[in-house]
């Protein structure tokens, strides 16, 4: 077994330069993410990178996760427009700051969230309702940034309304605008196909960035003036480009408290702390199984810290962070070993707007709304529609009516929604509403071998109890989790029973599932909804 880095000053010690050099290409991504994000939330660009830097310089050597990076996410895009426009009812400064205010409350919630450990309840939620809920915020960052990355300015607001509106939309596109995101889309898409080892070495964004600022400074973008296109008359300037204070510190703006305990700001609290806490823990989850090392995180801890950032960057102007998937990702791919590439790639992007804010203003708005586009678009893949239906139509309707009711009304109600259709398909399948919240599940331990025997009904609803049942059982033994007394058992369950044989064989013991065979699957997926005959 490999041994592991070490942590404080002596991983930094003996991982520097790793954590360096993944670090700046990591800040490399996440300087056009965090404009974009900034822009498309209806907060000023400059509060992504406050965000960003706290996320690194802050928060690093107090998160519970070694490898993942902490800054805004495109996740939380569709939470903070609606705070934004909802608290300032017409008036985006008003509405700014009366959000900087709800962001410091949220991460107030985080942190009476994490002394409390509530980091576990992270898989209280159904599996393909947390798929639904990401995929709407998908096609919610798609249907806003679309319009941006032609240069047009649409009517409507909302989701659906953006999407009757598209062929206004396309009717209207600025074709130089145009250019500039589409060819920055298209360089996207193309760039995971390109096998020149020193283009893969490139991170795409930059790519983009570069060749958007080319393009900007060819069009002219920096002055005003007017172009015939197909005898239609177009203007461009520096609206379409990026815009920053002139120095870091002017950017700095304090929150309004005046309206925090309102019902709107209350709303707004309550979808932050829940979606940004969950989409945290849920990322720092995922990076934890591309860890080479395979080192668990503090998932209460990583709250913690996230809420603190969250507390410090509302009070400056900056948008909310939580572990966000794709620069963690990249940065296990770079080679990070400790947490402090994290630190690093807040390091980098302090300095970089501190010393030289001037070329941000150069980047055209259009290609970082390329970038998001493509965010949303692998958000909501069609792979992801495709694989959630491989798993059985009833996580297909979950799935699916998140996303409706999502797009339809706000992320609360949608994944609600995916809850509550879950729990009546539970119970049209004959499960009973008492054993949805309290696992029967007796454990046995015989010599080496412990039997876990799980009866009646496991559902998301009782994880939390198995979860706790299974920490008690001894490492190093073999394991029997016995599904033969079992009535039903959801896709979220024996995803959890997935994870557990996985972990639990990696620490050195040995898991088996049994007593399946008399259960019916909802499809041939092996982590299908299974539940007995009535008949059986």
């Amino acid at each position: 077994m490999k041994a592991l880095p070490k942590d404080g000053f002596a991983g930094l010690k003996e991982n520097g330069l790793n954590d360096l050099t993944s670090g700046f290409l990591v800040f490399l991504i996440a300087l056009p993410l965090c404009l974009g994000i900034s822009m498309a939330s209806g907060f000023p660009p400059i509060a992504g990178i406050f965000t960003a830097i706290i996320g690194g310089l802050v928060v690093s050597p107090i998160m519970g996760s070694r490898v993942s990076i902490k800054g805004p996410a495109a996740g939380l895009i569709a939470i903070a427009v609606a705070a934004v426009a909802d608290l300032g009812q017409g008036d985006a400064y008003t509405g700014y700051r009366l959000a900087l205010a709800v962001v410091v409350a949220t991460g107030i919630i985080q942190v009476l969230f994490a002394t409390f450990k509530f980091g576990r309840f992270v898989d209280f939620f159904p599996t393909s309702a947390v798929h639904g809920m990401l995929a709407a915020i998908g096609i919610i960052i798609i249907l806003k940034q679309f319009p941006v990355m032609l240069g047009v300015k649409p009517t409507a607001k909302s989701p659906l309304g953006l999407l009757l509106e598209l062929p206004s939309i396309l009717r209207h596109a600025n074709p130089e605008i145009s250019a500039i995101g589409l060819l920055s889309l298209a360089v996207l898409i193309a760039f995971p196909f390109l096998k020149h080892p020193l283009l893969k070495k490139l991170p795409a964004q930059m790519v983009v960035l570069l060749l958007a600022m080319a393009l900007g400074a060819y069009f002219d973008l920096e002055h005003t003036h007017h172009y015939l296109f197909l005898h239609d008359d177009f203007v461009i300037g520096p609206d379409f480009l990026v815009t920053l204070p002139n120095n870091m510190l002017d950017g700095v703006t304090l929150p309004d408290f005046s309206q925090v305990f309102s019902a709107t700001s209350l709303k707004y609290i309550l979808m932050f702390s829940l979606v940004g806490s969950l989409e945290s823990l849920l990322t720092v989850k995922a990076v934890d199984g591309l860890d080479p090392y395979k080192r668990k995180s503090d998932t209460n801890r990583d709250l913690l810290a996230v809420g603190l950032g969250n507390t410090l960057a509302g009070l400056v102007g900056g948008l909310p962070m939580i572990a966000e998937v794709v620069r963690s990702g990249a940065n296990v791919n770079n080679g990070a070993k400790t947490r402090w590439s994290n630190f690093f790639h807040g390091a980098f992007l302090l300095a970089f707007v501190a010393l030289v804010p001037g070329i941000l203003h150069l980047i055209p708005l259009s290609g970082l709304a390329a970038m998001l586009v493509f965010t949303g678009y692998r958000l909501a893949s069609p792979a992801l529609f495709k694989a959630t239906a491989k798993v059985g139509r009833d996580q297909l309707a979950i799935f699916l009516i998140t996303i409706a009711v999502t797009l339809a009304e706000d992320l609360l109600v949608g994944i609600a929604a995916g809850i509550v259709l879950q729990l009546i398909l539970h119970l049209a399948s004959g499960a009973k509403l008492s054993s949805l919240f309290k696992p029967q599940v007796e454990i046995q331990e015989t010599g080496d071998s412990v039997k876990v025997i799980l009866r009646s009904t496991a559902a998301f609803t009782n994880i939390l109890g198995l979860q706790k049942a299974l920490k008690t059982v001894p490492k190093g033994k073999k394991v029997d989790i016995d599904l033969s007394e079992i009535h039903l058992i959801d896709h979220s369950f024996m995803e959890l029973l997935h994870d557990y044989e996985h972990d639990y064989q990696r620490s050195g013991g040995q898991v088996q599932v049994t007593g399946q065979e008399a259960l019916t699957s909802k499809s041939e997926h092996p982590l299908a909804t299974k539940r007995r005959p009535k008949n059986a």
